[in-house]
């Protein structure tokens, strides 16, 4: 059993949680991408770097799917200075590696009024500076919250969606981008109020995207923290181009 960072409820500390079970198979390749090598490392690392130099962060928990938990690769991530746990928590889901992660921590002590921040692999552009700006944002309203976009590119609905076929696709109808921002991670709530808030919505097969719709759906208002371009989630072999090409210069 991994062991917990202790805290008194007076002074809730943070821990990073990366869910990285996730097969990415629309970038391709022979491994899962927060496994492979991106700039000279492997993705995954430089999400853990980010952590490992934040100093609110208080410790780091990785859900890795089981088939992966005893990879060579994890071996080279290992050189943390703060205390850093993988786990064979990963799921079907992203949501139920979030989950099993956080039964874990819960599990190991942490206390339950401590933040958790969740953070994507795929987003290897983040920053401690950005991690700090969301810590900051949040621990002074004592309120969840997550690092966002407002959206700059106008918005088409579309009568079908056919991902092979782009020239089926037509347009229905323009959507005003006012008041629309686009999520990034980290995502920052209680270690408590977000495992609970996930476990109510998958007991009604609710549709969650990311750890806020799950808060949204407990009742919550989270917090939008302006965010940056380059902590964009890599998805698709152009984004890896892109983002390799901003980690190579940066």
């Amino acid at each position: 059993m991994p062991i917990g960072i202790q805290s008194t409820p007076a002074s809730p500390r943070c821990h990073a949680l990366l869910p990285t079970a996730g097969s990415g198979s629309r970038l391709g390749g022979d491994l899962p991408k927060q496994f492979q090598m991106l700039a000279g490392k492997p993705m995954l690392s430089y999400a853990l770097d980010a952590f490992n130099s934040t100093p609110e962060i208080a410790s780091i928990w990785v859900g890795i799917s089981p088939a992966f938990i005893e990879d060579p690769i994890l071996k080279s991530l290992s050189s943390m200075t703060k205390p850093t746990h993988f786990l064979p928590t990963g799921g079907l889901t992203r949501q139920e590696t979030v989950i099993n992660t956080l039964v874990a921590m819960l599990q190991s002590a942490i206390p339950e009024n401590d933040w958790v921040l969740v953070h994507d692999a795929a987003r290897p552009g983040i920053r401690p500076a950005l991690i700090q700006k969301l810590i900051h944002s949040v621990t002074v309203t004592g309120e969840g919250g997550l690092l966002a976009m407002p959206l700059a590119d106008t918005l088409k609905m579309v009568e079908t969606y056919s991902p092979q076929d782009g020239s089926s696709v037509r347009v229905q109808k323009t959507i005003s981008r006012d008041h629309l921002w686009q999520a990034q991670t980290p995502q920052m709530f209680g270690l408590q109020d977000l495992h609970d808030a996930i476990k109510a919505a998958m007991l009604i097969n609710a549709d969650m995207t990311d750890e806020a719709s799950a808060m949204e759906l407990a009742g919550s208002k989270p917090l939008l923290i302006h965010g940056e371009t380059r902590n964009f989630k890599v998805t698709h072999p152009a984004d890896w181009e892109l983002i390799q090409t901003i980690l190579k210069t940066s």
